[in-house]
């Protein structure tokens, strides 16, 4: 057996995998299909974890088994869907030693480690989790795309679309917006978007997150509007966290990670000013929730 051992990311989009040796050096990457976890069907997991943790392993030309794993995944934070998962993915040998665990615990782990601090997440989904300065613990958002996600790329790819409906009805003032969002798409008109949607997963409407972007990047007075919704709404699970977990001595450090969040896309900077403007210590640094995954790997 290798004495590797391997964390993972899973989404509803990707999963990532990095594969450490056991004195935390990383000696590979990979990237496979989504990995959620689901009580009914483990299996699709837990295959998508085995996939990325081998091709991590093969490119850092070592052999599975792994010694430890530790998976974070989207669907974990429900116990019967995260025991499910961990007992599919130890059947199928692909560890001697394995935890699943929520995406977010894994970035948090890389950002702070067991240190203080807020975490916003927002990708497909949206979710933050904050540690107080004397240990405490808890978590905003996270309530899926029926309950919450807001400030997410689902988010925005639905209010894209509710625009769209909105604008064709004359509900709102017409603007670009739904021009880009059905050139995107391949559709021809407006009423094509009723089908499309209907059977549109989640993924699929965050997809279009991307289109929102660049249309507020170019002063499309609609999407401006819906990128300005989500900042506010990613602050809000900020600010909710912040005073839940207070009193603070020092300014509360913040860090970002998710498709939206990222360097160069559209909630980043604007996000960032609003805190600093707050009193936050942005984290400048964008942490890695595989790796962070694969160091609570290391602690098995």
């Amino acid at each position: 057996m290798s004495r590797i051992f391997i964390g993972v990311d899973g989404g509803a989009t990707r999963t990532r995998a990095v594969v450490l040796d056991g004195e935390g050096r990383e000696l590979g990457r990979a990237e496979g299909r989504q990995a959620i976890a689901n009580a009914k069907e483990p299996h699709l997991a837990a295959e998508s974890v085995a996939e990325v943790s081998a091709a991590a392993a093969r490119a850092a030309r070592l052999e599975m088994p792994a010694e430890g794993l530790w998976a974070g995944l989207t669907g974990a934070g429900r116990e019967e869907a995260r025991l499910a998962v961990e007992q599919e993915i130890l059947r199928m040998g692909t560890a001697r030693k394995v935890r699943v665990g929520t995406d977010i615990v894994a970035a948090f782990h890389d950002g702070f480690g067991e240190g203080a601090g807020i975490l916003l997440i927002a990708g497909t989904g949206s979710i933050a989790m904050g540690r107080s300065e004397d240990g405490r613990q808890t978590r905003a958002g996270g309530w899926g795309h029926h309950l919450g996600d807001e400030g997410s790329g689902y988010a925005l790819g639905a209010a894209a679309l509710r625009i769209a409906a909105w604008q064709d009805d004359g509900r709102a003032p017409v603007t670009g917006l739904p021009a880009a969002i059905l050139a995107f798409l391949e559709l021809e008109r407006t009423q094509d978007l009723i089908p499309w949607a209907a059977a549109a997963a989640k993924k699929d409407v965050a997809a279009l997150a991307p289109t929102v972007g660049d249309a507020a990047a170019a002063g499309d007075p609609a999407a401006v509007e819906i990128v300005a919704r989500a900042v506010r709404d990613m602050e809000a699970h900020a600010e909710a966290l912040r005073e839940r977990l207070g009193p603070w001595r020092a300014a509360p450090p913040v860090a970002f990670t998710g498709g939206l969040l990222q360097r160069g896309r559209p909630l980043r900077a604007p996000l960032a000013a609003v805190l600093e403007a707050r009193g936050y210590a942005l984290v400048d640094r964008e942490p890695d929730p595989a790796l962070g995954a694969a160091r609570l790997a290391l602690s098995l």
